[in-house]
């Protein structure tokens, strides 16, 4: 099997059981213990049992709170070193507008991150903007969000080598999984 480096599953916005029942059962088939390396979070995981199920995939699993996380304990941002990246992580409901690529810049910025990991809009996303990196898992759940009802479950899996990060999208359309891949190097 090639060497991938470090695996790293970004998840977010799970919302059970207020909004979703579960994550689909295609996905929690994928999301097997001892894979990855790390788990990064972008919270709403909303109860401690799925607390519980993201500490069982990997040994380092790192989670922010979401606007309707149930435990207060969670940080508003993390900021933490994988490989030669420093990653930043926040849910995203303190973006305004939401997911505007100009503000999330900016908490780039004050993080200092090379890549910034947003949550909140339930759309998974991926961009590069002024040299930097913005992910977004979108909802694993597919849970609804304020700004839409039509929400594809998705979540993201980086593979982290030296100064290259292949980021793969997985989405859930019906009963298809469909994965796109994008690749980031750091200067």
């Amino acid at each position: 099997m090639a060497d991938f480096g470090e695996l790293v599953l970004v998840v977010g916005d799970f919302h059970i059981p207020h909004r979703a029942s579960s994550i689909p059962e295609k996905f929690q088939r994928m999301l097997v213990p001892n894979k990855m390396q790390h788990v990064l979070c972008t919270g709403n995981l909303v109860t401690k049992e799925q607390l519980d199920e993201l500490k069982a995939l990997a040994p380092n699993v790192h989670i922010v709170r979401g606007d309707f996380d149930e435990d207060t304990t969670f940080p508003d941002s993390k900021v933490l070193q994988i490989g030669k990246f420093k990653i930043g992580l926040i849910h995203g409901h303190q973006i305004v507008p939401w997911g505007d690529a100009h503000s999330l810049a900016i908490v780039q910025r004050q993080l200092d991150v090379d890549i910034l990991i947003t949550g909140h809009t339930h759309r998974n996303e991926v961009n590069e903007y002024e040299g930097k990196w913005f992910i977004n898992p979108g909802s694993i759940t597919g849970s609804y969000s304020t700004l839409t009802t039509e929400v594809t479950p998705s979540f993201i899996l980086l593979a982290i080598q030296g100064s290259k990060v292949v980021t793969y999208v997985y989405e859930l359309h019906g009963d298809q999984v469909d994965v796109s891949k994008s690749e980031f190097s750091k200067a």
